[in-house]
């Protein structure tokens, strides 16, 4: 029976995907992790977003140098979703998730309830 690190084994890379040849060519999505390290890196996010990509932007090392510059980050990443109709959502406290707008991310719609919230008495 074969291992899983043979089943799992990423496919070596060719010279063109090496140089940096764009991947959303073949009109293919790909979701991409990266770290947000500082405002600049956002241009990156950008243009991941705009050949079509999904990011998770891991915003802990940013955070760790200053609150105002993520508020700053969040606020610019917002605005630029909302300019190019895609979405944009928190995971959790650390990660942020940008797609472009030919996905849209599902949210659970929370019933509003006309009953009294029961309390301990």
């Amino acid at each position: 029976m074969p291992g899983l690190s043979n089943i799992l084994r990423k496919p070596k890379k060719t010279a063109k995907q090496e140089a940096g040849a764009p991947r959303s060519v073949s009109g293919k999505t790909y979701l991409k992790a990266m770290p947000l390290r500082n405002i600049s890196d956002l241009e990156v996010v950008k243009n991941e977003v705009k050949s079509g990509n999904i990011v998770i932007l891991r915003i802990t090392q940013l955070a760790n140098k200053s609150i105002d510059d993520v508020k700053r980050a969040v606020d610019e990443l917002c605005d630029f979703v909302g300019s190019v109709d895609g979405d944009i959502a928190r995971l959790g406290e650390e990660r942020v998730v940008i797609c472009p707008p030919s996905v849209k991310i599902w949210r659970e719609k929370t019933p509003i309830s006309s009953e009294p919230i029961p309390t301990a008495a």
